[in-house]
């Protein structure tokens, strides 16, 4: 079935649909374009680890509803989901959501299965079985995410860990790796216990109102970036509403196979009950699954006809009188995954950073190829992500610059994981703005 390809045209009376074109997975051509962008393939060098060879497997589930081997299964789960081969797939291949749909499919057979285990069977192998375990505590990050006021009451603990000093016993027991926690315990930072105010007033003459998408954990997490993002905007004349009851965008959901429909209904009714002229996200990650919310209702309409990203905002609205102060920085600009691959804005960073006179701007080579990252791949396949993290790693130290700035919070946690300094765009700009807002 994939070694062919219905080469047939549509007849001159034939209606063209309009709206996006989503081909099946028996559609792949096996051109082999999409191998040389594909991250794994860079890291195993076997066609197994292909988005050609995975397409096969999703189409033995999706199309042919055919079990699928512990191989196939292994390879179609180290797809660090970077879509890199959608944007040169000459069949337009919609490998995102396919793969989505295989993941869901997967989870609920993997439900079914284990819907039955309880918790005791957990503590079996030598009163250990680390690996249901860690089952266990996946489903309750999940949890957590979903619950932003639980979310929330845990920071002080996280604080008074980080504090005491805890990390280094932990980490010296071995206990972290046995859960497969280590990697996503080296990548904490300090939260910002304190919640955002709902609304920030216009420094400058006021030109509209705006919300801002914080997700649910950047607002701990990447409190900088945000407070960076509120300056901006109320500099250039638009008051700032943060709501508290938004939640996460769902992409984590989505991507590994669990329902993010409530999430994604709840953000809807959130932001659509504001009177904003645009709903507007700093992190690429989430940006790309907020664009792509697939209610074709009006409220869906409505939420995606006002959402951007917020360098695209700026960009369009940057007031002609307002000149930032100079810096004669170095600065290479890493483009996320989800920035190129799917929102296709990176151009706009390039623009915005352009306003700092006197800045030196380049792009980070391989920017095609992903830095690991992946959403919660880093935290998922710690093997491959250190890998590809390693390898962006030595682009960075080649390009010699002062500072590697990204779009994507997740991006940044994971490559400054080993001291690179890498910061989101929206800082470098609000350092740089010539009177100091305070938020």
């Amino acid at each position: 079935m994939f070694d062919f390809m219905d080469m047939s045209y549509d007849e001159p009376d034939e209606p063209i649909e309009l709206g996006p074109y989503i081909p099946d997975a028996g559609e792949c051509m096996r051109c082999g374009i999409c191998v040389s962008s594909c991250p794994t393939f860079r890291l195993f060098r076997i066609d197994e680890e292909t988005p050609r060879r995975r397409i096969r497997t999703i189409s033995k589930l999706l199309v042919e509803n055919l079990p699928i081997s512990a191989d196939e299964r292994q390879h179609l789960d180290n797809c660090v989901q970077c879509r890199a081969c959608e944007t040169v797939c000459p069949s337009r291949m919609a490998y995102g959501q396919l793969f989505d749909q295989t993941q869901a499919q997967l989870n609920l057979k993997a439900s079914v299965e284990h819907s039955k285990i309880p918790f005791a069977q957990s503590l079996s192998k030598g009163g250990r079985d680390f690996g249901m375990l860690t089952k266990w505590m996946v489903t309750l990050a999940f949890r957590l995410i979903e619950n932003k006021e639980w979310l929330r009451r845990l920071m002080p603990l996280l604080v008074v860990y980080l504090k005491l000093g805890l990390q280094k016993p932990l980490r010296r027991s071995g206990l972290l790796k046995k859960l497969h926690l280590a990697d996503a315990e080296a990548l904490l930072g300090k939260p910002a216990l304190q919640t955002l105010a709902v609304s920030y007033p216009a420094n400058a003459t006021k030109r509209g109102r705006v919300a801002l998408f914080t997700g649910c954990i950047a607002e701990h997490f990447d409190r900088e970036t945000l407070l960076a993002a509120i300056n901006l905007l109320n500099t250039i004349g638009y008051e700032v509403l943060v709501p508290p009851q938004q939640g996460c965008c769902g992409a984590i959901h989505q991507h590994n196979g669990q329902s993010a429909a409530g999430l994604i209904d709840n953000n809807i009714a959130v932001f659509n009950a504001l009177d904003v002229d645009a709903v507007l996200h700093t992190a690429t990650g989430c940006g790309a699954m907020l664009s792509e919310y697939q209610n074709d209702d009006e409220a869906g309409q409505l939420f995606r006809q006002r959402l951007y990203d917020i360098n695209e905002f700026l960009l369009k609205y940057w007031p002609d009188g307002l000149q930032l102060t100079a810096s004669e920085l170095k600065v290479a600009v890493h483009e996320p995954c989800s920035q190129r691959n799917v929102l296709k804005n990176q151009q706009a960073v390039y623009a915005l950073l352009q306003k700092i006179p006197g800045l030196s701007i380049s792009t980070l080579a391989d920017n095609h190829i992903c830095c690991g990252a992946g959403g919660s791949y880093m935290l998922t396949h710690p093997d491959n992500a250190r890998q590809l993290r390693a390898l962006k790693q030595q682009v960075i130290t080649a390009a010699s610059a002062d500072v590697v700035v990204s779009g994507n919070f997740g991006c940044g946690a994971h490559l400054n994981a080993d001291e690179h300094k890498v910061e989101h765009p929206l800082q470098l700009l609000a350092r740089q703005l010539p009177v100091s807002v305070l938020v």
